[in-house]
């Protein structure tokens, strides 16, 4: 319940691909709303988490990863990136635990300077690196690039520092009205969850560069009078004839497989049995389409 000492903070969730801003987010929430894979560029659209704890409201903005665009998808996932910056009273950069900077954190460190953006810096994956000196040498050279808020080693997949990550976040909260009801954890449509279920399903079955060039749209959702099933039409659209065959499989095993682990991940998230059936379309190059990637909900919204 919304009161007098109530606080809120719209926090953008920012960093180069494959950093694991969704496992991050999916960790502070609770519950998985965003799909996660070990492929780069996962995430394609602007996803919003809510997370009410106690009088502090948190909305985060799951970020596509920050990169140099390489079609007409990879722009809109770009200019996602920069609006939701602009539309944030914080960022939480989320980085690497070891290497260089890259130039797309510089470049987003650089707007942090010019708009005097508040953020928290958190070094993902600790429990990659055996050598904590790594870990103080990375910590050392972002602290000299820009005055974060706090900088947090976390590991995402097993929760570690997680805790203390999220208390700098709740720090960053103001004194406001809570923006949606406290029960609220995602903008997300059922129906959005559902295709990038099946998506991630594609991303961690299938190699190399196919699943990047996939899109599902679903064309049926729709709950029984029974209440006890929903049925879920859902079409998967890819680039070329060739990859169509290697999504289906041979005697129809791939598209099976993807099928039933992406209808049993569905059944725990709507928590009802899911009918769900998929079928395989090509559409060519539609990465550098305007109008289908308008058409699969993926332009800039």
């Amino acid at each position: 319940m919304t009161t007098d000492k109530s606080k809120t903070a719209f926090i953008a969730i920012v960093g180069c691909p494959n950093a694991g801003k969704s496992t991050i987010l999916n960790r502070l929430l609770g519950q998985k709303i965003a799909i996660v894979s070990p492929k780069p560029q996962t995430t394609r659209t602007r996803i919003m988490g809510v997370l009410t704890k106690d009088s502090t409201q948190l909305v985060f903005t799951d970020t596509p990863g920050y990169h140099k665009p390489k079609n007409k998808l990879g722009e809109n996932m770009v200019k996602a990136v920069d609006n939701s910056i602009g539309d944030v009273d914080a960022c939480l950069l989320v980085v690497e635990p070891k290497g260089e900077i890259r130039t797309a954190e510089q470049e987003l460190i650089s707007r942090f300077k010019r708009e005097h953006i508040p953020a928290v810096l958190a070094i993902n994956k600790i429990d990659t690196i055996p050598d904590k000196k790594e870990l103080m040498a990375r910590i050392l050279m972002f602290s000299q690039m820009y005055d974060f808020e706090a900088i947090v080693p976390v590991s995402a997949v097993d929760g570690n520092g997680m805790d203390d990550l999220l208390e700098e976040l709740m720090n960053l909260a103001f004194e406001s009205e809570h923006f949606f009801p406290d029960d609220t954890l995602t903008d997300q449509p059922e129906k959005v969850i559902a295709s990038e279920m099946i998506r991630e399903k594609l991303l961690r079955l299938i190699d190399k560069e196919i699943p990047h060039g996939t899109a599902v749209a679903i064309e049926k959702f729709k709950e029984r009078e029974s209440g006890d099933i929903i049925d879920i039409d859902a079409t998967i659209y890819c680039e070329k004839e060739s990859h169509k065959g290697i999504i289906i499989g041979k005697n129809g095993r791939m598209l099976k497989k993807v099928s039933t682990r992406a209808r049993i991940e569905l059944e725990k998230f709507l928590g009802c049995k899911v009918n769900l059936k998929c079928w395989v379309k090509v559409k060519e190059d539609w990465r550098n389409r305007e109008g289908l990637i308008h058409n699969f909900g993926l332009d800039l919204q």
